[in-house]
């Protein structure tokens, strides 16, 4: 193995750890905001626990592809600087990043779905009212009819 290829090798792993520790920070995050009676905060630790097998199986991914799996003893120790070097560095610029896209992406679309399920929700009302009227005075006919025509017998 060239020197050329075991360093492409150890920026992969460090990479992999500044990814782990990216999706790891979002992940604790997004826990952190939800409500106290969340089912997610429920289940953080299953949520985090499953994260981290999934990280681990891209690590495993991405050693795969650069080196066809094989496991070097400075793997781990590149992964831990990458984890590391994400908490000292990138740790804010990606925090920023995610804010940005929450408002510039997510937001306006969850608020254009709430806009669309609103709307429907309106026009579903409008219906059912406009049917109520329209039953009204059948409601009140059947009601009649059932008193007049089967009378209880205790009486």
């Amino acid at each position: 193995m060239s020197l050329s290829v075991q360093f492409l090798s150890l920026l992969a792993m460090i990479g992999t750890g500044i990814g782990a520790g990216a999706i790891m920070d979002m992940v604790g995050t997004g826990i952190s905001q939800t409500g106290k009676t969340s089912w997610i905060r429920r289940y953080a630790a299953w949520l985090e626990i499953i994260c981290w097998i999934l990280i681990g199986c891209g690590a495993f991914y991405v050693l795969f592809l650069v080196r066809d799996g094989a496991w070097r003893m400075y793997d781990p120790v590149a992964q831990v600087s990458g984890l590391l070097l994400y908490a000292a560095i990138f740790h804010k610029p990606f925090r920023f990043f995610g804010r940005m896209i929450i408002l510039l992406i997510l937001k306006p679309i969850w608020f254009i779905l709430r806009l669309i399920a609103r709307i429907i929700q309106f026009f579903v009302r409008v219906i059912i009212r406009i049917l109520t009227v329209l039953a009204f005075p059948f409601k009140t006919l059947f009601f009649f009819v059932k008193k007049r025509l089967f009378k209880n017998s205790a009486e």
